[in-house]
């Protein structure tokens, strides 16, 4: 019997073939052997083809956003500013001299000086002078009399230093006396102020590691006149701002100190009058691109008393609506100082008392812009004033105002702004206020208040080296009081002013400026005309190389 039998080895296949005849005898013959072998790989090769040419233009899409500047309502920091730019041109450079001369003013000079590096530090100083005379009567005329110095600092530790120190003269005279047939000197007349001022401001500009924000800042000024009795009063003015950021919260908390002291004069025993504020300011802030919120309470301590004010702000943005929509109940103070008094009406008298108007306001209102170049905003309010300075003729000649309070009034206040504005070439504003007095507890009238006014303005790069500006003021006459004590009401205004400025050379500049240019009669202070038509004109000598 024979029997064939197939083994499959690992790594080798063998064909074996057994006989077995004795089945106790076996005998294994391999007769062959197979050995497997890989196949040699294909080698590829790659050929250059050139890419097949693409005619499809591509389809760019820019979005460039709006360039608003004017952001009505928002909180933000107020700073001074050391001096008026002038309405006609936007200097390219601050060195400067610039001089005129007109038919009311006689001279008018204002210069500009630049120093520092730009990147770290930079000093500005200015300097101002105008003298001016009206034909109405020998005594229509003022002159003013400023120099500031303002700097700024940076560390190489995000801390910005800001500081200000200014001296101002100023001259007014008591021209508005009826009848006109009176006699007064020179002196008699001549009403001079003196200010000395200094300021200091300490901030980070980048948050810290805990994301802090702080900014404590410190003014002083000392204020007199030449007047008999002579007063002078200093005011001083330190606030410690915080803010603390959480994402799109944050945590505000402020501390101020107002204080001021006015020393009558002429009196030895005449008392200093102190008039001091204390305002705590502790606040929650949310912020998210379509809901702004800022609530909070003020503490406030005005001359002893406590009061407590509110302080909420909320905006949020209306759905596919280009507007923001604004409600408001805020509370502050209006410093009462002769100081301010004075920068209002320069023809009143010494204050007698010092205080503070605390207002409270409750608004709502809305902003926004339509298309890339026009902005708007309005907004309706209730405010109610306790302590509101007003200022009233004295009963004898009328040349003097006399400041007295209304310990209670409530106004309804309406407010509007639009604004076009095209790049640098061509810009245009114009804003509305509106006020109805109302509800005074003492006085008949809100004596001096105006119950509205308008004011325009438009400036118009025509050609490279040619700019053209015009200025619109009206209001509603506001409500005096006679020598027999009743009330009167003034006479509207209106006054166009319009000038020109071209360049004649890199260095020169030829500019004039034409000032109530109707030439009307109006009088914002009962008795006290107004300047009529005037004309100034100058030149303008930079010496930076302009372009």
């Amino acid at each position: 019997m024979i029997k064939r039998i197939f083994f499959l080895v690992p790594c080798s296949l063998f064909l074996v073939q057994l006989f077995a005849q004795d089945p106790k005898k076996k005998t294994i013959d391999i007769t062959s052997t197979f050995k497997p072998v890989l196949r040699e790989a294909v080698k590829i090769n790659f050929n250059a083809v050139p890419p097949v040419a693409d005619t499809t233009r591509p389809r760019l899409s820019y979005n460039i956003p709006t360039q608003n500047l004017l952001f009505a309502y928002q909180p933000a920091d107020l700073k001074p500013v050391a001096l008026h730019v002038d309405s006609l041109t936007a200097w390219e450079y601050s060195n400067y001299i610039k001089a005129g001369i007109g038919n009311v003013h006689q001279p008018f000079i204002q210069a500009g000086f630049s120093f520092g590096n730009s990147e770290n530090s930079y000093f500005n100083v200015f300097a101002n002078h105008y003298t001016s005379k009206g034909d109405l009567n020998q005594f229509q005329k003022n002159s003013l009399t400023s120099v500031d110095l303002t700097g700024t600092v940076r560390t190489i530790k995000n801390h910005e230093w800001n500081g200000k120190l200014g001296v101002k003269s100023e001259d007014y005279y008591f021209y508005g006396f009826r009848p006109g047939t009176l006699n007064f000197s020179k002196e008699q007349l001549r009403q001079r102020f003196q200010t000395y001022e200094g300021k200091v401001h300490f901030r980070n500009y980048a948050p810290t590691e805990f994301d802090l924000l702080y900014n404590p800042n410190l003014s002083v000024s000392v204020f007199a006149n030449n007047m008999n009795p002579r007063g002078q009063e200093t005011n001083s003015v330190l606030e410690l701002p915080l803010e603390k950021r959480f994402s799109e919260f944050g945590f505000k908390i402020g501390l101020t100190a107002d204080l001021t002291g006015f020393n009558r004069g002429g009196d030895k025993n005449a008392k200093t009058i102190n008039n001091n504020i204390y305002l705590v300011k502790p606040t929650l802030v949310f912020k998210t691109p379509n809901v702004y919120v800022h609530g909070g309470i003020i503490p406030s301590w005005d001359q002893g008393e406590f009061n407590l004010m509110p302080n909420v702000m909320v905006e949020f943005k209306v759905p596919e609506q280009p507007f923001t929509v604004q409600l408001g109940w805020i509370g502050y103070y209006n410093k009462g100082s002769y100081q301010r008094f004075a920068g209002i009406n320069p023809w009143i008298l010494q204050p007698d008392s010092l205080l503070n108007t605390r207002v409270q306001e409750r608004y709502v209102g809305i902003k926004g812009s339509a298309g890339n170049h026009l902005t708007y905003s309005a907004k309706l309010g209730f405010n109610l004033y306790k302590n509101m300075a007003l200022f009233v003729n004295d009963t004898v000649d009328g040349k003097t105002f006399l400041t007295l309070y209304e310990p209670s009034m409530q106004a309804l206040h309406l407010h509007a702004e639009i604004g076009y504005t095209q790049g640098e070439a061509f810009s245009a504003s114009a804003k509305l206020d509106f006020n109805q007095y109302n509800k005074l507890q003492r006085e008949k009238k809100a004596w001096g208040l105006l119950p509205f006014e308008f004011t325009g303005s438009l400036k118009w790069r025509l050609l490279k080296d040619l700019w053209l500006r015009s200025d619109i003021f009206a209001w509603d006459g506001a409500q005096y009081r006679g020598k027999n004590l009743d009330n009167y009401k003034g006479e509207a205004a209106f006054d166009w002013s319009a000038g020109v400025e071209f360049r004649i050379t890199r260095q020169f500049n030829l500019w004039v400026q034409m000032n109530n240019i109707f030439n009307n009669k109006y009088e914002r202070w009962n008795q006290y005309e107004a300047y009529g038509f005037n004309i100034l004109g100058g030149i303008v000598y930079s010496f930076g190389q302009r372009r």
